[in-house]
Formats: structure tokens, sequence, C-alpha cells
């Protein structure tokens, strides 16, 4: 693996004042002047990258009057327990959103199939429209016809697929290690 390094300021150049280099810098890179200045605070300005691009980056500073030091970065970093919390807690409430939004799509569809059946059954066909005149009315029919059921096959394999989601769900944040390779 090749080592990632990070562009850190280091100080200004000789006749160059701060508040100039920033206006510079912040013309060359397209960004916000505030983002700059915090460079001057040793907050990082570019993300970490190879010794090349990194070099790049310095003499890009260095054309402006800025002098910087490139800093090794690990690979690995260490995680704090609380960014580590943190991010878990953002996992669990966008897989939360997620599940959620998918129902609510979920019973959008159900409600336009229920909505599309009942108007294809209820349509009358053209050939006989006029011909209830002619017809004579038998009263010894029953006037009611029996509700065909319909089947829940789809409803009850759409609420199957929630609960294994949210098994699979119940079982990350219990089991966190048993999920690894999907971190990845």
């Amino acid at each position: 693996m090749t080592e990632n390094f990070r562009v850190m300021y280091a100080g200004l150049a000789q006749d160059i004042e701060r508040s100039n280099a920033i206006k510079q810098l912040a013309v060359k890179l397209k960004a916000s002047e505030s983002k700059v200045a915090a460079f001057f605070e040793n907050k990082p300005l570019f993300a970490p990258c190879e010794k090349e691009k990194a070099l790049k980056q310095a003499k890009l500073l260095a054309s402006v009057g800025i002098k910087s030091k490139l800093q090794p970065i690990n690979n690995a970093p260490a995680v704090s327990s609380s960014d580590a919390t943190s991010q878990r807690d953002e996992r669990i409430f966008n897989a939360l959103d997620y599940i959620t939004s998918s129902l609510i799509r979920i019973e959008e569809k159900l409600d336009d199939l229920e909505q599309r059946l009942p108007a294809s059954t209820q349509q009358p066909d053209p050939d006989e429209g006029d011909e209830w005149q002619t017809d004579d009315l038998l009263l010894d029919e029953e006037l009611t016809t029996p509700i065909k059921k319909r089947s829940n096959m789809l409803l009850y394999s759409l609420i199957a697929m929630v609960v294994v989601l949210l098994v699979v769900l119940g079982l990350s944040f219990a089991f966190p290690d048993l999920f690894s390779f999907m971190d990845n």
C-alpha cells in the first residue's frame, strides 16, 4: 500500500500578508475564504493523497507564498469511541430512514393497486349499455353478487420481507462483527 500524505500549514513567505494569501488561495482553489483561513489554524485543506499529488498541492501553496509541510497519514486511522458511536448512530438512522421510506413506497403502491382493481371491475361493457331496458327484471334472483375474496399473497409477502429486513437490522446491531463485510 502506498502511504498517504496531508499538506499542512508551516508559515508564510517574506513580504506576504496573511489576508492576501487567504484571498489569493481562495480564488485559485475556488473555495470559501473561511475554509482557507481554517487551513492557517492547522485544519486540513486537502484530503490525504499520494506523495506526488501532495507535492503538487504544496507547490500550489508556494505559488501564493504559503510555506507548507507534508505530514504522513496512517492508512488505518484510529477512530475514537465517540466517533465510532456517532458513526454507528448515523448508520442506524440512515437504515431506519431507508426502511421507513421503503414502507411508505410499498403502502403507496398497494393503494394504487387497490384503486385500479375496483375501477377495472366496475366499468360496464359498452355492448351491455342499452340492453338493460329490454331485459325483464327477475325479482327471484338475488340482487347482490357475492364478493370475491382477493388473495392477500402480495400483502403477506411484503409484510414478510419487512419483518426479515427488521430481523437482519436487529442482528446487525446485536452482532456487528457478523456483518462486518458490508462495511468495507
